[in-house]
């Protein structure tokens, strides 16, 4: 596959530090230019890391210790992975060797990076033990490499992240570990979709295609009908809001380096083609758009989602608006649908014996261009779906959509009474929809993802759904009638269903979830 052509590993050791390794994107092979993660350097800065906090001007070798070897590992040409066996070094990968010729701060993804993650909610990126300096983040490598000059190749296909959308299929291609066992490791692939966009031209970019330590460098690239182009590199391969990971890596757009790296690269005389716009992207199923669905509902200093089903009508969860404060629901912004928020009051809620945690709101002004969903009446487990929701940093950027499989359907005497699935979900996803990738159709709203009292631990790709088909009968005959008795059912489940919702049952230890 090209991802794993353009990937690589970058090692760097001095006289007395190292190695240390990332991975990296072959970006050009005429002349050899690779791009790296810059905190691989870190180790070998003369200033140590105050030097990554001067403003705007790129880090010269100069800045750095003397007499680094720096080395790029490739699988042979014409080989998808490097062969595995005792009898040569490094599993018989090629190694290149290598020269710096700058770090490159990016100033839009930097900006984007203070703008999407406020100080306030504790944001933190790579490892839990957090040991990584985040000045280094918006810091990136090049390096010119003679051993990858090929007669005849020019630049690495490239698209701009200006084009990309939310729910967009991302693929990523790094070597968790970076150097180490890289014939097992070396160029593996993850896929996802855009999760979420910010900054100038889209420079900040998040998606739930899952990575390890060691694949920051390595490359996101864009499926189209004509192959993948590289749009984005990996900054971040964890996110942390707090204690709590949420399942999301940390992407930088490649334009953006570009731009931020024009100057050095023109006085190491390399010309860079410009970036093409829009490509055409490999077309997703549904037809439908739930970002049209879903809203950012504001209670009090209680925030979470819900999922309009009508012009002037949205369910959400239960304890989203349980504060009893003034109600504020923001749709999400789309064609002929400026993000404007509107005034609502709470018809129902499910009382707090009730095992389906439900809400459903009245607006007191209809959405504009609004298209209503078409609720599901079946369930396949193992069908792709994702939730749409104001989970992590969805306040700052508007929602969030993550993907992932139905992993179960639980029923009780034949009815579907929660879903399960593999999203990941955050806090702030609460009352967000659930939608099938294959059909377009609202399967559900999410209620909760999974925490482990005893350790604290948050486990966001376990989590927890209403099914449509609890709420569409009394939601139908609501809108009919005006009646909120239609909704009376919801408090009377029975206790199969609540033992469903507890998750646990008697006897036996009690669940630490």
């Amino acid at each position: 596959m090209e991802e794993e052509r353009v990937c690589c590993v970058v090692s760097v050791s001095g006289p007395t530090d190292g190695p240390w390794s990332c991975s990296g994107v072959v970006l050009s092979r005429g002349p050899g230019l690779v791009l790296c993660q810059g905190a691989v350097f870190a180790p070998f800065l003369l200033d140590g890391p105050a030097a990554w906090a001067q403003p705007g001007a790129a880090l010269l070798p100069a800045a750095l210790q003397p007499c680094l070897r720096i080395l790029v590992l490739q699988p042979p040409a014409g080989t998808r992975a490097p062969t595995l066996g005792l009898d040569a070094p490094a599993g018989g990968l090629q190694q290149h060797e290598s020269r710096l010729l700058a770090l490159v701060p990016c100033g839009a993804f930097q900006q984007a990076l203070g703008r999407a993650f406020g100080p306030a909610e504790q944001w933190r990126f790579g490892g839990e033990a957090a040991e990584d300096d985040p000045r280094a983040l918006h810091w990136f490598a090049w390096l010119r490499v003679p051993g990858l000059d090929t007669p005849g190749e020019g630049w690495t296909a490239r698209a701009s992240a200006s084009c990309l959308r939310k729910g967009e299929g991302l693929l990523a291609c790094g070597s968790p570990f970076g150097a180490l066992c890289p014939d097992l490791f070396l160029n593996t692939l993850s896929r996802g979709v855009v999760s979420n966009l910010a900054g100038e031209e889209n420079a900040l970019i998040l998606t739930d295609a899952r990575c390890l330590p060691g694949t920051e460098g390595g490359g996101a690239f864009l499926p189209s009908p004509d192959g993948s182009r590289l749009v984005a590199v990996i900054a971040a391969s964890f996110c942390w809001k707090g204690a709590e990971w949420v399942g999301l890596t940390l992407l930088c757009s490649l334009a953006a380096i570009l731009r931020s790296s024009a100057s050095v690269l023109g006085e190491a005389g390399v010309v860079v083609p410009p970036v093409p716009g829009r490509v055409a992207a490999v077309p997703a199923g549904g037809g439908q758009d739930p970002l049209g669905w879903v809203a950012l509902v504001e209670c009090g200093a209680a925030w979470g989602s819900g999922v309009l089903l009508a012009p002037r009508l949205l369910l959400t969860c239960r304890h989203v608006v349980e504060a009893g404060a003034p109600l504020r629901v923001t749709p999400a912004p789309g064609p002929g649908r400026a993000a404007t928020s509107l005034n609502g009051h709470v018809v129902f809620t499910t009382e707090e014996s009730s095992p389906f945690d439900v809400a459903v709101v009245e607006l007191e002004e209809s959405v504009p261009c609004f298209i209503p969903p078409c609720p599901a009446d079946t369930f396949l487990p193992g069908e792709e779906v994702s939730v749409v929701g104001f989970g992590a940093l969805g306040r700052a950027c508007g929602p969030s959509v993550t993907v992932g499989v139905l992993s179960a359907v639980v029923a009780v005497a034949g009815r579907p009474v929660m879903l399960q699935t593999t999203c990941a979900v955050h806090g702030g996803s609460s009352g967000g929809p659930l939608v099938s990738s294959r059909s377009g159709r609202l399967l559900g709203i999410v209620a909760s993802n999974t925490r482990d009292t005893g350790a604290g631990s948050t486990y966001p790709h376990l989590n927890f759904c209403i099914p449509i088909t609890i709420v569409q009968p009394p939601i139908a005959h609501y809108r009919h009638t005006g009646d909120t008795a239609a909704f009376a059912g919801l408090n009377r489940a029975g206790e199969g269903v609540r033992a469903a919702w507890r998750l646990q049952r008697q006897p036996g230890p009690p669940s630490k979830l």
